[in-house]
Parts: structure tokens; sequence; C-alpha cells
């Protein structure tokens, strides 16, 4: 119980310090670059793209909040918001009287359309031109390792991660061809 917590060394720190900073970074001028060219929030880019990446357009409510990784309350008030803005909309599972779909409209799709050109762009500019193909690939793999470390902790925890289309690319070819 009071056992001494175990401090990062320097190198570790530095390494952790050094990801948090350009996750910061990076995130933070994605987000500003997408919500001034196409007035959606990354928030919005993330609930659309897994809608739209499917042909039917929608999922389960509580299958989108595991997508991308939310509680079910910002779930909850984050596509009510998207509603109003009309990009989005809640249909009842015939299923399930208490559950929901959560579906892209025209509106949504459009947009979507819209932001992703732009969005890979700043992608390209900002994370993919700075390295080589190798150092794309190295950095993939170990981005890789980490996910899966998180999806068995998840499991651990309870959680099931929800799979997503075009998740994790698993050989050389295949991020060729990706």
């Amino acid at each position: 119980m009071n056992e001494e917590p175990s401090w990062l060394t320097p190198d570790e720190q530095h390494a952790w310090r050094t990801f948090v900073r350009l996750q910061s970074k990076l995130i933070g001028r994605i987000s500003r670059d997408l919500q001034t060219e196409s007035n959606l929030s990354t928030a919005d880019y993330a609930v659309l793209v897994n809608l739209t990446e499917i042909p039917e357009g929608r999922l389960r409510f509580l299958d989108l909040a595991r997508a991308v990784e939310w509680e079910k309350s910002r779930m909850s008030h984050h596509i009510a918001r998207m509603a109003k803005r009309g990009l989005v909309t809640r249909e009842p599972c015939p299923e399930d009287g208490r559950g929901a779909f959560v579906v892209a409209t025209p509106a949504g799709r459009e947009a979507i359309a819209a932001a992703a050109p732009r969005h890979a762009g700043a992608v390209r500019r900002l994370f993919i031109a700075p390295f080589t193909p190798q150092e794309l690939y190295t950095f993939t793999e170990l981005s890789k390792r980490l996910l899966e470390q998180l999806e068995r902790d998840s499991l651990q925890d309870g959680f099931v991660p929800c799979r997503q289309q075009g998740q994790g690319l698993t050989t050389r070819a295949d991020w060729r061809q990706g």
C-alpha cells in the first residue's frame, strides 16, 4: 500500500513529454485548420468519418461512442449539437427500444466530403511529409504496438473496443497499398 511510486527516468520523462508536446501541437494545429477551413471540429470530423466509412452511414449510439473512445454523456451532448446543425440524426433501434442509431445526414456527408481533402492535406503537410517512407513505416509499427497494448488493457478493464474500418495495417505491403 505504501509502495514508492516508480518515477520516470530522465530519458523516459523526456520521451513522454516530447510525445505529449508533439500530440498537443499536432492535434491543435490540425484542429484549427479543420475548424477554419470547414467549420467542423475534430470531434465532428471523427463522428462523421466513422459514420461515412460504412455503407449504411449509421452506427448504434454506443458503438460510435466506443469507436471514438467517448463516454456516453459526451457522445449524447455532441450528437445533440451535431443534430441541431443538421449533420446527423438519431433514429430508434427497432430491435432494442432503448437503443438508437446515429445517422449521417446528406448535409453531414457533404460536410465531410468537403473537409476530407483539406484535412488530408494538413495531415500530409504536418505529419507525413517530415518522414521518409521507412520512418513512417517504423512510426506506424510503434504506434500499432501501443494501440494493441491499450486494447488489451481495455479488455481487461471490461471495455470492448470497436474495430473500425481501415484501422491499422498489418504488413509492409498493406502499408504501401494503404
